[in-house]
């Protein structure tokens, strides 16, 4: 077992982990459609459904890994995935059918679901409390670097050799990046200390327990709500944006800008302090969607789109830090990863079914206002779930 370390050298090799994490992501993915698509044949619909199936398995595996992380410790978890992840994206790089890709990428996809989610939120749960907000806005600004780093040394790899040395240098760079501070830095079942010392009794409750309470429900209700928002906007801006009259490279502008925000919203969080009430942040987090979606809706000018896309990306930037930090802070360290991992295979879901259900009505209507006027209910009813989650009690 590795000798404890400092938190904050634990917080900077889960900034690493976090990093390393995003070679599956779908931002990496879109810089392979076309050369896959030119060299195999290919539809966009077949590529996609590797991102939808991963979900589907990443669901279904959250319950079984978060008992794991509570019996073994981050340390086991997040080497397996890094290890798992570096081989199935080395592997792609020989990928010779479609069948082949989905089964590999569909494993990394659901790793980077999953494991890596519980393993990073659950040491940084386990590490800190006091600063646990603080700790997890950086880790989380570490995770948005690696979405833009991985797709741009994927794209150098493939300008100067090809796609399948774009896979192979993402899983280079997942393994090096990923497995070393992990293994040297992050101990397996760590006891309070240091950062982690709370200022009065922690809670801690079973999953059993977490289940007969309200708040493990609201909190799980304002999940649903919240992330069929995040997925569905965040997916579909561009284009609503581009029939809105924009012009595509404005519309990049505005999209980059609500990445900036979601940034600049999760940074935010890290300074809210303790003693203000963490529903409390989470209803604002849902005022900034709902107001982001209908703001998204009525848009006619670019200065209109980057006024909406920053008032949304703040608000995602919350719903992201601020989620496993409540999770955390309700129902206590000795077993987050049983209660969150459940907690999890709803997140997955909601998400998942966000784009879909946007690009259905905007097949049937042709647009995307009623989408959008949609999800800003939907945000709005996360702002009720958030004000009446109370923390529970034993």
């Amino acid at each position: 077992m590795p000798k404890p370390h400092p938190g904050w050298v634990v917080l900077a090799a889960l900034c690493c982990v976090g990093f390393a994490r995003q070679g599956p992501a779908v931002a990496t993915l879109s810089i392979f459609v076309e050369p896959l698509t030119r060299e195999f044949g290919w539809s966009r619909a077949a590529l996609s459904g590797a991102v939808s199936l991963g979900g589907v398995l990443a669901a279904l595996v959250s319950p079984l890994i978060g008992p794991l992380l509570d019996r073994h410790g981050s340390r086991v978890v997040l080497c397996a995935a890094v290890l798992v992840n570096a081989a199935a994206l080395v592997l792609l790089s020989f990928t010779p059918s479609l069948l082949v890709f989905y089964l590999l990428f569909c494993v990394a996809r659901m790793n980077w679901a999953v494991p890596f989610d519980l393993g990073i939120y659950g040491a940084l749960a386990n590490r800190f409390v006091q600063r646990r907000a603080f700790a997890t806005s950086v880790a989380t600004m570490a995770q948005m670097a690696g979405l833009v780093a991985m797709p741009l040394i994927a794209r150098f790899a493939i300008v100067h050799d090809g796609w399948r040395a774009g896979w192979l240098a993402l899983g280079i760079v997942t393994l090096v990046v990923g497995f070393v501070p992990v293994w040297l830095f992050i101990e397996g079942r760590p006891q309070t200390r240091g950062h982690a010392s709370p200022a009065g009794p922690e809670p801690s409750f079973s999953r059993r327990q977490a289940l007969r309470t309200p708040a493990f429900w609201l909190l799980l209700l304002y999940t649903v709500l919240v992330y069929p928002v995040q997925a569905g906007v965040s997916l579909h801006q561009a284009p609503h944006l581009v029939e809105r009259g924009v012009d595509a490279t404005a519309a990049a502008l505005i999209v980059s800008s609500f990445s900036f925000m979601s940034g600049v919203g999760t940074l935010a969080c890290g300074f809210l302090p303790r003693r203000l009430p963490i529903r409390f942040a989470m209803a604002l987090a849902g005022t900034l969607l709902a107001l982001g979606a209908w703001l998204m809706a009525r848009i006619a000018t670019p200065a209109e789109g980057t006024l909406a896309a920053a008032v949304f990306g703040l608000g995602i930037g919350g719903v992201l830090t601020l989620l496993p930090v409540a999770w955390a802070d309700y129902f206590g360290r000795a077993n987050y990863g049983a209660i969150r991992g459940l907690a999890l295979s709803a997140q997955v879901l909601a998400q998942a079914s966000g784009p879909l259900f946007s690009g259905a009505l905007r097949d049937l209507t042709g647009d995307y206002l009623l989408s959008l006027q949609f999800f800003g209910v939907l945000s709005v009813l996360s702002v009720l779930a958030a004000l009446v989650a109370r923390p529970p009690r034993r």
